[in-house]
């Protein structure tokens, strides 16, 4: 009887998951490890963190995508090292060997080395980082109408760093939350001192995407009342000051950094297989230096004519991966393999109600019909049909009452802590 090759993939994000999907059910033995149980919708996080969503909506349990499943098994555990020259890996609870190793570990948020800036501040890519903002924004409301004081105006100032996608999507949903929300939930409060303020170190917001966009969000988030800072680099934060290259300093106890990515590498592999943080690989995912070891998604770094800095670490760019890398793993002879090529299928972003930009390869545009393709185009990227109703239930509630019954503080109890 043939012996099944074994293929060990180390994340479950929008890569490592495409990628088992197409493996899912063939003549291969596949091991998915991931540290959390679940898929999640990192595109939607922004909308749990303000209490629009349930973070179950946007999460997907590995064990029931792959219930059915006869050759696929999930394993919830913490990669600590990678031995390439016994194919094997080591975790927390146990190893496991390999005939191929798929490495799809994403990203983390990067602070850019600044240990109290990651300590006191909030980062995004997680459910419980977005769950984390929600209660930590809520308890500051709950915190004010008890004392009745403004005397600490770092309660009063909601600042996110980085203009990015993330940044401005945040940044229009806290002013919406601001001015139809709150004022229902707390009636005895006044939030015009409330101020929600976006700090971006270049001089338009979502620098990645064309002119027009950049241009049509500038001015949606003005008018939406977001205190936009262009051109100002943080340089430090003690938990109630934000201070900026150029000397000015925003008073803020709720501070979220959406400033950046850095790759979640492993260890194991040679310092010369990595660049900028993620894995060199070539056409077909293979890092370099190893003939069995494949890294795909925002961890990669693949080169090409079109990309010859890498490609951009958007979800278009891992779920393609990953489903070429399975169809290629798939082949019965590796020089059939087809290589790897990213079609720009454009970018988006939404700024609040009716308010979001679009850039597709041959025309530009935003507005009210933006916003529609985007509500559309990430509802269908939902993977359950439960989940996609759930979902615009919530869209639809909110956009009729303008309200959402969402906003739960959930903090778990510490039980069984014994004094040291």
């Amino acid at each position: 009887m043939e012996t099944r090759e074994k293929i060990v993939i180390i994340g479950g994000g929008f890569a490592g998951l495409q990628l088992a999907k197409t493996l899912n059910n063939k003549n291969k033995k596949v091991i998915l490890i991931d540290k959390v149980n679940h898929h999640m919708f990192q595109p939607l996080f922004y909308q749990v963190a303000c209490g629009r969503i349930e973070p179950s909506n946007i999460s997907f349990p590995f064990r029931k995508i792959f219930q059915r499943s006869r050759n696929t098994q999930f394993r919830m555990t913490s990669v600590q090292q990678i031995i390439p020259e016994e194919n094997r890996v080591i975790t927390e609870e146990a190893d496991f060997h390999y005939d191929k190793l798929v490495i799809a570990t994403g990203c983390k948020t990067n602070f850019f080395g600044n240990e109290k800036m990651e300590d006191l501040t909030f980062g995004m890519k997680n459910t419980q980082e977005a769950i984390a903002i929600r209660n930590h924004v809520l308890l500051t409301f709950e915190k004010l109408i008890m004392e009745r004081s403004r005397t600490d105006d770092g309660n009063w100032n909601i600042v996110i760093v980085g203009s990015g996608a993330t940044g401005v999507e945040l940044a229009g949903a806290f002013v919406e939350m601001k001015k139809e929300i709150l004022p229902r939930d707390y009636p005895n409060m006044n939030f015009d001192a409330l101020q929600v303020i976006l700090i971006s170190a270049t001089d338009k917001p979502l620098s990645v995407m064309s002119t027009h966009s950049q241009d049509r969000s500038e001015a949606y988030l003005k008018a939406l009342g977001v205190q936009l800072l262009s051109g100002e680099k943080v340089i430090d934060y003690d938990g109630d000051r934000v201070s900026m290259e150029s000397g000015l300093q925003i008073a803020s106890n709720n501070v979220i950094w959406a400033a950046g990515v850095v790759g979640n590498v492993l260890d194991g592999l040679a310092p010369d297989s990595m660049v900028r943080q993620r894995y060199i690989t070539d056409r077909f995912n293979r890092v370099k230096g190893y003939e069995n070891i494949f890294a795909i998604g925002d961890i990669a770094y693949m080169e090409t004519p079109l990309y010859p800095q890498g490609h951009p670490q958007v979800a278009n760019v891992a779920i393609n991966q990953g489903k070429r890398l399975g169809k290629n793993i798939l082949k019965k002879v590796d020089a059939s393999w087809v290589p790897y090529e990213y079609i720009d299928r454009g970018s988006m972003a939404t700024i609040g109600k009716h308010r979001a930009v679009v850039d597709l390869p041959k025309f530009k545009f935003s507005g009210f019909f933006a916003w529609y393709l985007w509500m559309f185009l990430h509802l269908m990227l939902i993977l359950s049909v439960r989940n996609k109703i759930a979902v615009f239930f919530n869209w639809m509630w909110s956009y009729i009452n303008k309200d959402s019954s969402l906003r739960l503080i959930i903090i778990p109890n510490k039980k069984n802590q014994t004094e040291q």
